[in-house]
């Protein structure tokens, strides 16, 4: 497993607050770069009004921290692509209810 695999499996823990699944299954991780020992990481969020995008921020910099060989991490929100319901995995859409 690459270590920006690593990392990204470490964000499986980070669970948004609103929907209780983990941002990896929402498909809210864009994309996952090292560079060294610091993660560059892409995130959306379900909505540009999220109350909770610091929150989130700090969970996913930690969960990317808590890897071997990382001892930095960025978090950047970004909205294009747009989020959409068709990014969440089948599981995540199936505990919705919405497969």
């Amino acid at each position: 497993m690459t270590i920006e695999e690593q990392v990204f499996e470490s964000m499986t823990k980070v669970i948004d607050p609103e929907l209780g699944l983990p941002i990896t299954d929402l498909g809210l991780v864009y994309d996952v770069k090292v560079v060294d020992t610091r993660a560059e990481i892409k995130v959306t969020l379900t909505s540009m009004g999220c109350p909770l995008a610091g929150a989130i921020s700090d969970q996913v910099r930690d969960a990317a921290k808590s890897v071997k060989g990382i001892q930095d991490a960025a978090v950047e929100i970004v909205w294009d692509p747009p989020w959409s319901i068709e990014m969440m995995s089948d599981e995540a859409r199936m505990r919705l209810g919405m497969l």
